[in-house]
């Protein structure tokens, strides 16, 4: 059955100034062609996003190896690699002013190592025109390639990012070809491999899950020591996706963040318009700060 959107889910349009920054950041996006997860999966915080002049940068194309059921993302067989697009990306970044790029990509199980050469040499890139900016990225699992994550681990990036979704026992319906224990050993492995990076993971719920098995998640999260996590309410992109099985009330994110924080996370960012970029820069500064004071 279809659920009628809240009260508490309705998204402002910016104007004014605001909509002339989110105009020209459109521009110089396809001037640089440049992809943005924020227009691919059809995020309902763009506006706000681009209106103060951050956007979360999607390489290796725009044409996905996956079919997840809950992404607005193309799904088809990549024809090219790009391997101009770090140093656009970089470019784009720069000339916007970012203290704080976040990357992430489609998943491309038809690249040898699934683009994690791309994904380093973007953080490269970033960091030669940006030497203060801080650069997280959002990775795909690259079906379980080790040496992939390594590679990018290697460049360093300030903040991992690998997202887990959903709760165990949706996890082979929601998502397409990704595993939940893959997710959970890659943030592990990302850790050991960079202890001093924080990790982050992103779970998006109103998909048929129970508060007991977000609970769940979260410990099986912090048994994996990642330190940072987001929860936000999925929002169904077409009638070809999921259902939204429930809208939670924001007092139940304030709920679930005050649990992920007396788990242990350092920092949680709970709402329904939270994605996994959202506030990122105040994300990770957050969890900077919590490093610190334990």
């Amino acid at each position: 059955m279809l659920q009628r959107k809240p009260e508490w889910l309705k998204i402002n349009l910016v104007t004014g100034e605001k909509l002339a920054n989110f105009q020209e950041l459109k521009q110089m996006m396809r001037g640089k062609t440049l992809h943005t997860v924020c227009e691919e999966a059809k995020c309902p915080n763009i506006h706000e996003c681009w209106a103060n002049r951050t956007a979360t940068f999607m390489i290796l194309g725009d044409i996905c190896t996956r079919a997840c059921r809950f992404c607005a993302v193309k799904t088809g067989l990549p024809t090219e690699l790009d391997l101009a697009e770090p140093e656009r990306v970089a470019e784009a970044a720069e000339q916007m002013g970012l203290r704080h790029v976040v990357v992430t990509s489609v998943a491309r199980d038809d690249l040898s190592d699934g683009g994690a050469s791309l994904f380093a040499a973007t953080i490269q890139a970033i960091r030669r025109r940006l030497p203060l900016a801080t650069v997280e990225v959002l990775i795909p699992d690259f079906q379980g390639d080790w040496n992939a994550l390594k590679i990018v681990m290697d460049a360093k990036p300030d903040v991992l990012n690998h997202n887990v979704e959903t709760v165990r026992r949706l996890s082979d319906r929601v998502r397409a070809r990704a595993k939940y224990d893959r997710t959970l050993e890659l943030l592990r492995r990302a850790k050991a491999l960079q202890p001093t990076i924080p990790t982050k993971s992103s779970l998006m719920i109103g998909v048929g899950e129970t508060i007991e098995e977000i609970l769940e998640t979260m410990d099986d999260l912090r048994a994996a020591d990642v330190n940072i996590l987001t929860i936000g309410q999925y929002l169904q992109p077409t009638r070809k996706h999921l259902n939204v099985e429930k809208y939670y009330h924001p007092d139940e994110f304030a709920y679930l963040r005050e649990e992920g924080m007396k788990r242990g996370f350092q920092h949680v960012e709970a709402g329904p318009l939270v994605r996994s970029s959202y506030h990122a820069h105040e994300q990770a500064n957050a969890a900077k700060a919590a490093a610190v004071r334990s």
